[in-house]
């Protein structure tokens, strides 16, 4: 499962994997992302928490790849990804470095409290 929320702000998306994720679920949160943020602003940054991530098939990549685009897009300035175990980083460096821009800061670390100190804005509004 993926779920995503917007803070009040639309400076931070937070993007939650959870479970066993399919090709499916990526595809349909895909589709669904490009909705969600038209409602961010310039600068936003982004939290992926894998922390609940079980597996992801590998058919997600081409979906993942198609949000990273997007979110460039908008103007992304920041990822925090919260991952505990880095055998589930899922290929997401490898990712980043094709679909991000170069001055988008990407940090990763191991738990969801490390990641609230990171972020300019407050996770969890």
């Amino acid at each position: 499962m993926i779920r995503v929320h917007i803070d009040k702000s639309g400076g931070l998306v937070t993007i939650v994997f959870s479970g066993k994720v399919t090709t499916e679920d990526a595809r349909k949160f895909s589709d669904d992302i490009v909705k969600v943020i038209a409602e961010v602003r310039a600068g936003f940054e982004l939290l992926a928490d894998l922390s609940a991530l079980e597996s992801m098939e590998s058919g997600c990549a081409p979906f993942i790849a198609k949000v990273m685009d997007h979110c460039n897009e908008r103007g992304i300035s920041k990822v925090v990804r919260v991952i505990p175990d880095p055998q589930k980083d899922i290929g997401l460096k490898i990712l980043s470095v094709f679909h991000y821009d170069r001055n988008v800061r990407i940090i990763t670390v191991e738990s969801l409290e490390e990641a609230k100190k990171v972020l300019s804005v407050n996770a969890g509004e």
